[in-house]
């Protein structure tokens, strides 16, 4: 009867196993092997395989690097941002009452669920320097901001993600200042230490594998960044905001180089695994 019920468990992964082989295995299996070959759309059957030919045309390419320098200054600019902001959040709401608290946290959530297409088109008009609500407003008290030029589109890009997303960065930071021992800020505070001295040398060390957390979680995440510049700037002006993620998809499926999309790809997931691999590292140097 046990044989009977550990056999039941695992045919019952057999459907579960097949779906993830036909969306995640088969796709990366088969585009690491096109990474190696001059594939397009265009000529499927022609295929050659050309090496590292692909790698090498990258690691020349102005276009990659751009796309990666803009995916990088975006990651730091939203992070750190949502980072301050979250972390302030959090401090402020920490000692307040519980419903408060509870209110504050549900009316955050909203940004959260609502999906970043969406999202980029509201700010799309909303920051339309003619048009955009924002933009008329600041005008009316003598500020003329274009949000989408060469020199502010990437930044505003970042402040439409930390708008989304300090609401995440907020609640784990919450979460991990109320699990934090009484005891070090009761002894501290008879010692006189107080306000900052308390972040500074208490809140701050304690939270440490937290934090590192929180912002590895967020930077993973803002390496995909794609919708806002797919609904707002399509890249521009220029390349000002194309990000890895929009340019890999340009050159698949807009110059239909899949070979040269697919090496891209692993690039980019090389590039992220050692950032994850560092800040590991540093989480576990800290624990």
């Amino acid at each position: 009867m046990k044989s009977k019920r550990i056999a039941f468990k695992y045919q019952a992964l057999i459907p579960l196993i097949v779906i993830l082989g036909a969306i995640i295995i088969f796709p990366l299996i088969y585009s690491f092997i096109a990474s190696f070959k001059d594939l397009q759309f265009t000529q499927m059957g022609q295929a050659k395989f050309i090496g590292l030919d692909n790698y090498r045309s990258i690691l020349s390419s102005k276009s990659f690097w751009k796309a990666m320098q803009n995916t990088l200054v975006f990651v730091l600019i939203a992070v750190s941002l949502e980072f301050i902001i979250g972390f302030y959040l959090a401090h402020l709401l920490y000692n307040k009452a519980a419903l408060f608290r509870g209110f504050f946290k549900t009316s955050l959530l909203i940004p959260m669920f609502t999906t970043p297409i969406a999202i980029g088109l509201c700010f799309r008009f909303m920051l339309h320097p003619q048009l955009g609500i924002i933009s008329k407003i600041l005008l009316s008290i003598g500020i003329n901001v274009d949000w989408f030029s060469p020199k502010m589109a990437l930044f505003s890009i970042a402040l439409i993600d930390v708008w989304q997303w300090t609401p995440f960065m907020f609640l784990l930071l919450l979460a991990g200042m109320e699990s934090l021992p009484e005891e070090p800020f009761e002894a501290a505070k008879i010692d006189g230490a107080g306000g900052w001295k308390l972040v500074r040398y208490i809140t701050l060390p304690m939270m440490r594998p937290i934090i590192l957390a929180a912002l590895m979680i967020r930077m993973l995440d803002g390496y995909k960044v794609y919708e806002y510049i797919y609904a707002i700037t399509r890249g521009g002006p220029g390349e000002a905001t194309e990000s890895i993620q929009y340019h890999i998809y340009r050159v698949a499926f807009t110059y239909f180089r899949i070979g040269e999309a697919s090496a891209m790809s692993y690039m980019l997931i090389i590039a992220i695994s050692l950032m994850v691999i560092v800040l590991f590292y540093i989480l576990r140097k800290g624990a």
